[in-house]
């Protein structure tokens, strides 16, 4: 009884946790969205409580196996994650949160990519699609079935691959992050790193933007390496703040020629 009180009570912590993250961090974007674009989230309440509400649910599901290996971890040492930083070099800490990107990354693209096939996009993928453009606050807007494929990423590698508990933390903030700002609507991110080399290979909101814009392309998380090797990546997308009902226009990111679009489509225009 003890043990399942224990198990339980670290299933409940950590989806506390999580929907308090997404709360935060969307939270904070939509605020910063408003005071850089004011009228930007007008006539889109509907849409945003729909946002907010599978993402709180999405927060449950995120919870449960991160609170299976919290448990584990704390009264088994089921995990790999240490807490001394002599126990492996110091050089590892950087290796292993860029290693834990690049198999995350790799994971969300074909599971993403899996879930615009017709049957898996109608019965789940369409929860996330259903935001017409997104907003910060639909960075975990996801159908069940979705959100316990990107749940189990990070608790499964955790119990293979080393990682210091600060560099996890890295890897958690950076995919909070680029979450929350690749669903904004507008890019946060100089376009000099945007339209630089680096921009080449890194995914930011105007690079999503197209995906959602035209669906059939930019399927990853944090890399452009899988797009461009599959041919899928279709370039920048572009933002017009002003078809938002907002008093200003974001700067555009023109989006490049070409890219067939699924059924239900859209031109943010």
């Amino acid at each position: 009884m003890a043990l399942a009180s224990a198990l339980i009570l670290s299933v409940l912590a950590m989806s506390l946790i999580v929907g308090l993250r997404y709360l935060a961090a969307s939270g904070a974007f939509a605020w910063l969205t408003e005071r850089r674009f004011p009228g930007f989230h007008g006539g889109r309440a509907r849409q945003i409580r729909k946002e907010i509400g599978w993402s709180l649910a999405s927060a449950l599901i995120y919870g449960a196996p991160a609170g299976l290996v919290a448990w584990g971890w704390q009264q088994h040492g089921w995990t790999r994650i240490y807490t001394d930083a002599n126990d492996h070099a110091l050089w590892w800490m950087p290796v292993s949160i860029l290693l834990y990107l690049i198999l995350h990354d790799a994971w969300f693209y074909w599971t993403h990519r899996w879930m615009h096939r017709p049957g898996p996009f109608r019965i789940a993928h369409a929860v996330h699609h259903a935001s017409r453009p997104p907003t910060a606050w639909a960075a975990m807007s996801f159908h069940p079935l979705e959100a316990m494929t990107g749940a189990v990423v990070i608790p499964v590698l955790v119990l293979f691959i080393p990682i210091h508990y600060l560099a996890l933390l890295v890897v958690l903030t950076i995919m909070t992050v680029m979450g929350v700002t690749n669903h904004m609507g507008w890019e946060a991110f100089p376009q000099a790193l945007v339209r630089g080399r680096l921009g080449h290979w890194l995914i930011t909101a105007s690079h999503h933007q197209r995906h959602h814009q035209e669906y059939r392309c930019n399927y990853g998380l944090y890399f452009r390496f899988w797009d461009r090797l599959c041919r899928t990546d279709k370039g920048l997308g572009a933002f017009d703040i002003a078809a938002s009902g907002a008093d200003h226009r974001a700067d555009v990111v023109p989006a490049a020629a070409g890219g067939a679009s699924a059924d239900g489509a859209f031109r943010q225009r």
